[in-house]
């Protein structure tokens, strides 16, 4: 019980500064002209990266890895019962951090800043919901570590749903 607490006080401590999630004005139902659902194994331009039972990733082949031509640490396609569902992007530095959310904002919708809602601060998280995608960004101005990732509404539940069938 005491362990409890402690964990809970110390996530309310350090949990991330949340915006609500927007609506998007542009929802992308893919990526980089890539449908949701769509199969990725016979795509030419990608390989595999990694491969559990239900789940593959991707990456982009002889291409430095980007999005929206600002330059990422690392991007990854992933599909669940080989329907793509997800990307996955990291990145490093503030200044990365700055131009990806001026992106997300201009091609997804603007952040509702509320009287006295923090947008700024140690963990900073960012929300687009559209009718059949999912964008979700966090960033860690400590490390200076930023998370993207871009999801199929309806398709990237299925990651949650395999690891419980796993979990014992």
């Amino acid at each position: 019980m005491r362990l409890g607490c402690t964990l809970l006080a110390a996530w309310l401590l350090w949990a991330p500064s949340l915006v609500g999630a927007v609506s998007m004005t542009n929802d992308p139902k893919g990526f980089r002209n890539i449908a949701w659902g769509a199969a990725l194994y016979a795509r030419t331009d990608l390989e595999r990266t990694r491969q559990a039972p239900n789940i593959i990733e991707y990456r982009f082949k002889n291409t430095p890895p980007s999005f929206a031509d600002i330059p990422v640490e690392s991007l990854h396609l992933s599909t669940v019962d080989d329907q793509f569902a997800r990307v996955t992007i990291r990145y490093r530095g503030e200044d990365t951090h700055k131009k990806i959310l001026a992106y997300l904002e201009s091609e997804f919708g603007r952040m509702e800043r509320l009287p006295g809602q923090m947008l700024r601060g140690l963990n900073q998280q960012y929300n687009w919901r559209g009718t059949e995608s999912e964008i979700n960004l966090t960033y860690q101005a400590g490390t200076g570590r930023g998370y993207l990732f871009l999801d199929s509404r309806t398709l990237a539940p299925r990651f949650n749903d395999l690891l419980a069938d796993t979990a014992e």
